[in-house]
This record gives C-alpha cells, structure tokens and sequence, in this order.
C-alpha cells in the first residue's frame, strides 16, 4: 500500500477553451488547489490561457514542459525535447540501416529539466527553497 499524502487527484480531461476555464475556476473554489498539467495536445494549443488563469485564479501549477515556465508557469519537469528528438533520429538511422523495429531498446529520455519560474512564485506568495532552487535546470527571474 502506498502512502497516504493527504492529497487528492482529480484527473480532468478537457477539449475546448471553454472547458477549461470552467475546470480551472472549479480547482480554483476548492481550498488548498493545485494542478498538474500533462502533456497533451490541448494543453499545448491552450498552454496561454491556462497558464493565464492559473495566475489569475493563484493556483500553483506544473506542467511537463520548459514553455509553459517560460510563458509565467510556475514550475515545468519534463523530458529534454531536443534529447527525445536525437534519441528518435538515432532509431530512424538504425531501422534504416536494416535493424528490426521490434528489435530495437525501448528507451526513457537521458535528462530531465527541471524549469522554476521564480516571477511566478513571488506573485503566488510562493518562497522556493534554496534546496529546489539549487536543483533546478534553469531559475527565470
């Protein structure tokens, strides 16, 4: 059995703007509220306003990749784009050259960045630890 954190998921899928402004408002009413934004298509359309209203309503957020810090989110960990790319050119080289689809290693990404946004966190009323700070991929100020 896992532990308990005293935290509660509530997995959202949403399509349209609409939709998430409706979900982000409802996060927004409950005491305590956070999200976690994964990667997913209509994150990536809607990235602007969602991480526009969860400024708006001060929810902390994460999400999965280094653009959403760098257009006000709070904090991004992810995979490393560029690294995933060269991983996935190295497969296309190699099936290629002959090598079976199948054959080849399934493979995770080799680096993860982690992105914090400190604007953000000081207008959240966040204080970012100097631990969190010093593992950080890349501080914006």
């Amino acid at each position: 059995m896992a532990p308990s954190f005293g935290v509660e998921l509530s997995p959202v899928g949403v399509r349209d703007a609409g939709e998430i402004e409706r979900t982000i408002a409802a996060f927004a009413r409950s005491s305590n509220a956070g999200m976690i934004v994964t990667a997913s298509t209509s994150a990536l359309i809607h990235r602007h306003l969602i991480v526009m209203l969860a400024a708006r309503h001060r929810l902390p957020a994460v999400y999965s990749f280094r653009y959403f810090a760098t257009t006000g989110g709070l904090i991004s960990y992810g995979a490393n784009p560029i690294d995933m790319y060269r991983r996935a050119a190295d497969y296309v080289d190699r099936i290629l050259k002959g090598e079976k689809p199948a054959g080849l290693p399934v493979q995770t990404s080799a680096g993860y960045q982690l992105v914090i946004n400190l604007k953000t966190a000081k207008a959240l009323g966040l204080d970012v630890s100097p631990t969190l700070s010093a593992r950080a991929s890349e501080l914006i100020s």
